[in-house]
């Protein structure tokens, strides 16, 4: 079985062609971030336009470099959602015309479970049943998974997520879009004892994230400084990352000891930061948790986890195939369960 996937949902434009037997052949992805830093954040009719300049180019790029024809393969994959509901569109609608124009299936794909699934393109996949923490731009959750595609919400971020959070501490400190990246960059050379950041609903029970707070205590922080060193600046970016990494690993430990599962599954782009993968690293240890997450390249945005979790799914390749669907807002619970038949 040979898959092409498409990944449009937000600011890069993802393809890639996996093959059931002989794994990953190919993948390109393009970053918008050019686009949008000027305006210190994604702008959602430019981040649709790029997509459209961009999908059909790479995935015809794609097939020359893998030497593959539209004849040998089985299906396509899109982001069906949740996502932009322009730039979502743009996906759905090219991998439904191509479907149809070479007579094969098409399926849309939920974002934040190709995140999750991407972690089966590691050498030692993650086994079942497990806690996955899934940490993109919009979102933060915990699930508790026990087989592919089953999922159970254990709690999730009641204001800003994460990755938004990120975002927005860098805009107030003058660093640049995305902010994860240039926090942690900043952070490494701020010092950890001069400022104590609030490790939001960590005192109350329960799983779910509020990030807001500390986004209003690291504004007040800066305000109280008047104008800033880069040493000033570094210290809260410091501050700012270890309350969020502390936080949510706070609420792992607190949901692996909820379900009782020996497997945590981090994913999506902000499983990227060091830091953060350096203190779970640190709980596993401590507490015999096992930790997976996917290799660096595969924690943003990606077509290939869209080709892996498409053909996962491939029970569901015969529904709605011309009806092009794009969903803003997806509950990864409304998913139903995959076959262990399915599974790559």
């Amino acid at each position: 079985m040979r898959i092409l996937g498409i990944e449009t949902s937000c600011d890069e434009t993802g393809i890639a062609i996996y093959d059931d037997e002989a794994g990953l052949l190919g993948h390109q992805l393009h970053s918008q971030i050019d686009i949008h830093k000027a305006y210190g954040g994604v702008v959602p009719e430019l981040a649709s336009r790029d997509h459209i300049r961009r999908c059909l180019p790479m995935i015809h790029d794609l097939l020359e470099a893998t030497r593959t024809t539209p004849s040998q393969l089985d299906a396509i994959a899109f982001t069906e959602g949740p996502g932009l509901i322009g730039a979502l569109l743009v996906g759905a609608s090219i991998a439904r015309s191509l479907g149809y124009a070479w007579g094969i299936p098409s399926i849309g794909i939920h974002h934040m479970e190709g995140h999750l699934l991407a972690a089966e393109l590691t050498e030692s996949p993650p086994p079942y049943p497990m806690v996955a923490l899934l940490v993109s731009g919009g979102h933060t959750q915990l699930m508790a998974s026990e087989k592919p595609g089953d999922y159970q919400l254990l709690g999730e971020s009641v204001d800003d997520a994460a990755g938004e959070a990120f975002d927005k501490a860098a805009k107030m400190l003058g660093l640049g879009y995305p902010g994860g990246p240039e926090i942690a960059r900043l952070a490494e050379s701020g010092r950890s004892d001069r400022f104590s950041f609030p490790r939001p609903m960590t005192k109350k029970p329960g799983l779910d994230f509020s990030f807001s707070g500390l986004k209003t205590h690291t504004r007040l922080t800066i305000e109280s400084l008047g104008t800033m060193t880069d040493q000033d600046k570094a210290d809260i970016a410091r501050a700012f990352q270890d309350a969020v990494v502390e936080t949510i690993v706070i609420k792992c430990e607190r949901a692996i000891l909820e379900t009782g599962h020996a497997d945590l599954v981090m994913a999506g782009g902000v499983s990227a930061n060091l830091e953060l993968r350096r203190a779970l690293k640190v709980f596993g240890e401590q507490h015999h948790v096992n930790i997976h997450y996917p290799d660096l390249k595969f924690c943003t945005d990606n077509g290939a986890m869209i080709a892996v979790a498409g053909l996962m799914r491939q029970k569901e390749w015969s529904r709605d195939q011309w009806r092009i669907d794009a969903r803003a807002r997806w509950p990864m619970t409304d998913l139903s369960p995959i076959n262990d038949a399915e599974a790559t």
